[in-house]
């Protein structure tokens, strides 16, 4: 199953590094998009909970992992209100494109 990072800029200018142990923040993130907190604490809960139901359902066992990610940005949007921006600054790896 391959895993991916994310980094996001929050509105004071700090970038946290997050981890999902599935591509599927791809559908719900793009990279170099802006957000505001609320839709991408909502966004990233959603696809972090999909991409530890794929762990689960591949191993039996929930990622503890994306937990841990969606645990770490629910703190730090308590910082900001909700109708600050955020940027998704980049995502690793990206999606490929075909020419």
């Amino acid at each position: 199953m391959p895993e991916m990072t994310f980094d996001v800029r929050w509105p004071d200018g700090r970038v946290q590094r997050c981890y999902s142990p599935s591509l599927v923040m791809h559908d719900y993130l793009t990279s170099g998009s802006d957000y505001t907190v609320a839709d991408f604490v909502d966004r990233s809960a959603t696809a972090l909970h999909e991409a530890s139901e794929r762990v689960r359902a591949k191993f039996g066992f929930a990622c503890t992992s994306a937990a841990s990610t969606t645990e770490h940005i629910l703190a730090a949007a308590t910082e900001f209100p909700g109708d600050a921006t955020i940027r998704v600054v980049g995502m690793h790896p990206g999606l490929e494109t075909t020419s």
